[in-house]
């Protein structure tokens, strides 16, 4: 199997490499220093997304969102035409339910299948293959790419029969991301405001109830972005801003409130206006505790 691996970001490339495992992998980045990292891991790698996708069975895509989708798919150097019929898009970013609808019934006019499959889980975890990884597909197109998804993830999940629904679960999922993330920033500024040992206290935490998978990843680089250290980027903030205004934007469509995450998204958004969009979504810390990021 031909797999073309489109994107060698933070999360690309380590899945780029856990496929090479088992499949024929030819990757592509517009940025020539990740193209280089990627080949320094093994990877071959193309110049032109065209080219990594010719004639490949299964193409792994990851953008920012819906337009940058549709460029990649449809613009002037669209990869749509390197497609065989039957040839499967894996889709792992988060652009949004209608979005992913609107491009799944374009690419079925031209023989191909969408997978609809956000992933959850961090760097690390896609290079071990530990992903979560819900999606939404028709069946023939689950069953046509189900060995390179299953490759990539300890948690695979066939959501509904359509794509689209993997979109709605990664709503779902980012929503209590995207709180946590806030919520365990608000709290180590408190203790850090009362005068506790940052550190100690979130060892404690992760020893009780009030534990979360988020507190432990990005607990670290929150209490370094409370000392104004800028940490290391696993997760920019800029893509929660785009991730919580799909969630609120997803709630608004089916007539309810989601307060919370709304509040949520509030500090996301000023982060962003406050020029840290390109910095890890740890540094989110600063809008309740501003003094500590000068």
């Amino acid at each position: 199997m031909k797999i073309a691996v489109l994107g060698l970001g933070v999360m690309g490339l380590p899945t780029a490499t856990r496929l090479a495992e088992l499949f024929t992998v030819t990757g592509f980045d517009v940025s020539p220093s990740r193209t280089t990292l990627a080949e320094s891991h093994g990877i071959t790698c193309s110049d032109t997304a065209w080219q990594a996708a010719d004639s490949a069975d299964v193409v792994l895509v990851a953008v920012r969102d819906q337009a940058q989708l549709e460029d990649l798919l449809y613009g002037p150097d669209g990869i749509v035409t390197a497609l065989t019929n039957g040839a499967v898009v894996i889709l792992t970013s988060t652009v949004g339910i209608q979005a992913v609808e609107q491009v799944a019934a374009q690419l079925a006019e031209d023989g191909i299948g969408l997978a609809d499959a956000p992933v959850s889980g961090g760097p690390g975890r896609a290079g071990r293959g530990e992903l979560l990884i819900t999606v939404g597909a028709y069946q023939d197109v689950y069953e046509r790419c189900r060995p390179v998804l299953e490759h990539m993830a300890s948690n695979l999940v066939w959501v509904g029969e359509a794509p689209g629904k993997g979109q709605s679960m990664k709503t779902v999922n980012q929503l209590l991301c995207g709180v946590h993330i806030a919520a365990a920033a608000e709290a180590l500024a408190l203790a850090g405001e009362l005068g506790l040992d940052q550190t100690k206290v979130l060892e404690s935490l992760m020893t009780g109830a009030a534990a979360s998978w988020m507190l432990g990843d990005r607990g670290p680089r929150v209490i370094e972005a409370y000392d104004g250290e800028d940490p290391e980027v696993l997760s920019r903030l800029d893509i929660f801003v785009k991730d919580m205004g799909i969630v609120t934007q997803a709630a608004r469509s089916a007539g309810m409130a989601t307060p919370v995450a709304a509040a949520a998204e509030q500090l996301y958004l000023q982060g962003h206006a406050n020029g840290q969009g390109d910095l890890d979504d740890s540094t989110v810390i600063r809008m309740v505790a501003p003094k500590h990021g000068d």
